[in-house]
């Protein structure tokens, strides 16, 4: 789907018109009908603009799924992990007895 395609996908999905989302975003409502025909694209501002008030990043906007990284729940998990301490990053241990890094694991998972 193409950034025409998903701007109109977006904006209906929140229950917006055309001259909603173009109030929100400081446009006039043709332009808001002419990205989601094709006859224009937006400018980085307004790119960002219209990001903003879908609630959406701009990749969501401008990238077919395949092409984005992942979304935002598992960069979430990355970050999180990033923060572990060197000991924390070790793999779980097979023992019976928890080790500092299985809970956090499990706390980050939803699972403990």
């Amino acid at each position: 789907m193409a950034f025409p395609e998903r701007l109109a996908r977006l904006r209906k999905a929140r229950g917006l018109t055309q001259k909603d989302l173009a109030s929100m975003v400081g446009l006039n409502q043709a332009q808001i009908h002419r990205y989601e025909k094709g006859r224009a694209e937006p400018s980085m501002s307004a790119l960002k603009r219209l990001a903003q008030a879908l609630d959406v990043i701009t990749d969501e906007l401008i990238l077919e799924a395949k092409e984005r990284g992942p979304d935002y729940d598992l960069r979430l998990q990355f970050a999180a992990v990033a923060d572990f301490g060197a000991d924390e990053k070790e793999p779980p241990s097979t023992s019976s007895t928890p080790s500092p890094s299985d809970s956090k694991v499990r706390r980050w998972a939803g699972t403990g």
